[in-house]
């Protein structure tokens, strides 16, 4: 990478550990957190991270980010999920509402130990788990949303899709769509990707959608494009609307560079980077 700010990174201090949730079986998150470079504390930020094998394609670029705002002053907590990534537990074990109470953990070890203004940052399915924490929680947080996924339910298709796709060389994929949900609806979980699909995981994801918060607050939306303006997608749209009409509206940023999270290597976006960190000092000054 060689972006700007690339070249302050290095002084950050990154410290990894495992942040107990609860107490009993499966309680243990990996965690890492970022502290603040700078004397100047400019704010909390939780990184939520995508769904599935997404997590991985993208865990380089978020720790790239969160050294790179960190080294701006943040103080920066990545998480992993129950089921997900060094946590434990395994896949099919997790739920929406487990990850939103992960979540909240992470809002409160973060709160204790840093100042300032409260950011969710999501990369697409984690986009809408920041939408879905921030109705829960009893105090007021902004967003830094990446690729934001326009709806949970638009996710769920495209993972069984991605099931379907496998099964077409053995002739066996029509009807699989309604069968897989048949499956999901009666309590069985389902293999995709390589990753046991809970039914309580699809209900929570089907559900959950990219809502404006009650609270007005400040909202970041980066998208990686390869045109040079700052227009959202059709499917994001009419969520930016909902967003302006509630009082949220969200800043919006078009940047140049690769889809990281479904790369078939992995990939850094540094103008993505660069961007972010940009957009979120200026939120802050």
């Amino acid at each position: 990478m060689t972006s700007d700010t690339s070249m302050k990174i290095s002084q950050t201090h990154a410290k990894p550990f495992f942040l107990a949730v609860h107490r009993g079986d499966l309680g243990r998150r990996f965690a890492v957190y970022h502290a603040p470079a700078t004397g100047q504390m400019r704010g909390q930020i939780v990184y939520l991270p995508p769904f599935a094998e997404e997590l991985n394609k993208s865990r380089r670029m978020a720790a790239l980010q969160s050294r790179a705002l960190a080294s701006a002053g943040f103080a920066v907590l990545q998480i992993d999920l129950l089921g997900s990534g060094d946590s434990e537990g395994d896949f099919g074990d997790a739920s929406w509402n487990r990850w939103i109470e992960d979540a909240a953990f992470a809002v409160d070890w973060l709160a204790e130990r840093s100042a300032g203004p409260l950011w969710l940052w999501g990369l697409r399915a984690g986009c809408l788990l920041a939408s879905d924490l921030a109705s829960q929680l009893d105090r007021p947080c902004n967003f830094l949303f990446w690729q934001p996924a326009p709806s949970g339910k638009q996710l769920l298709r495209q993972l069984l899709r991605t099931k379907i796709a496998a099964e077409i060389s053995t002739g066996k994929s029509n009807g699989l769509m309604d069968l897989l949900r048949e499956r999901l609806n009666s309590g069985e979980s389902v293999e995709v990707a390589g990753y046991t699909l809970s039914p309580a995981m699809a209900i929570g994801l089907e559900s959950a959608a990219l809502r404006p918060p009650a609270r007005p607050s400040q909202s970041l939306w980066l998208e990686l494009s390869l045109r040079q303006d700052d227009r959202l997608t059709a499917g994001l749209a009419a969520n930016a609307a909902q967003w302006t009409t509630a009082g949220s509206p969200p800043a919006v940023h078009s940047v140049q560079g690769p889809a990281f999270w479904q790369t078939s290597e992995i990939h850094e976006a540094p103008n993505l980077i660069d961007a972010t960190v940009n957009a979120m000092t200026a939120s802050a000054a």
